[in-house]
């Protein structure tokens, strides 16, 4: 027996088998509330690490303080990396165990199973983004800015997280073995997240360094909740980080979703 077509299905439908899948996944997390780790312990064991082995380094000794409000922006940016790293994992490990041989059986969307994975990673993030948030504020975290700087700069890390779990997504879809699809992703990602400025400021580095930050979708977002949370210019940042978001999407997303078909 195979699904039908997907383009016979009505997106009325389609938003059913996305919620169905969303609550299907997120019992799984009740189940094993272990899975829940990177996204309660990361932000506090990132946020302690840079503000107090860093911080007294960038910022001058006594003056960690100053720099929670530098790095607490940038160290969204980051979380929501590492949440979106971990979709890739999930979803390779998903068809290890078979996961993905039901769905095949099912006729149902095959992109619902990709969007449901998405909403609740994006729950996963929010979560994480909460207790980064609420370190920072406990380390002295202020909002310089109005009382909508900071929802504004969680949302723009939501948004461009999201666009990035389809390139792991598309990653997890391609890669035999999940420690593939996490040794790929940290060749990416450490020169992405440490040539940028989510750590420090970049007026320092070498000029042909400075050059590959002032591109880097992660400098643009990190700087773009920075700037909405601290003050600052804002408009060139978020719009090139939202620029961002779309072409990842765009180019991604049907790939994943054409390898998710002819995977399944």
């Amino acid at each position: 027996m195979t699904a039908p077509a997907e383009g016979r299905i009505g997106p009325r439908a389609n938003a059913r088998h996305i919620g169905a899948l969303v609550r299907r996944n997120a019992l799984q997390i009740k189940q094993d509330p272990e899975s829940m780790f990177d996204a309660v312990l990361m932000p506090i064991v990132f946020i302690l690490l840079f503000v107090y082995v860093f911080g007294g380094a960038i910022a001058g000794k006594g003056n960690q303080q100053d720099y929670v409000n530098h790095v607490t922006p940038g160290l969204m940016a980051m979380t929501g990396l590492n949440i979106a790293m971990a979709v890739g994992v999930g979803i390779n490990d998903d068809f290890k165990k078979g996961v993905m041989d039901r769905f095949r059986t099912m006729p149902i969307a095959r992109s619902s199973v990709l969007v449901a994975k998405i909403v609740v990673e994006i729950g996963r993030m929010l979560i994480a983004t909460t207790i980064l948030l609420g370190m920072g504020f406990l380390l002295g975290l202020e909002i310089k800015t109005s009382a909508l700087g900071l929802p504004a700069a969680v949302g723009l890390s939501v948004v461009f997280g999201a666009s990035l779990m389809w390139i792991f997504i598309l990653l997890g879809l391609t890669m035999k073995t999940a420690q593939a699809v996490q040794g790929v992703a940290m060749l990416v990602l450490m020169p992405l997240q440490f040539g940028s400025s989510i750590f420090v400021p970049t007026a320092t580095m070498p000029d042909w360094l400075k050059t590959f930050t002032d591109y880097n979708p992660l400098s643009n977002l990190a700087d773009a909740a920075r700037n909405l949370i601290n003050g600052g210019p804002v408009a060139h940042s978020v719009w090139m980080t939202l620029a961002w978001a779309a072409a990842i999407t765009v180019v991604t997303a049907p790939l994943a979703v054409a390898r998710f078909r002819k995977k399944t």
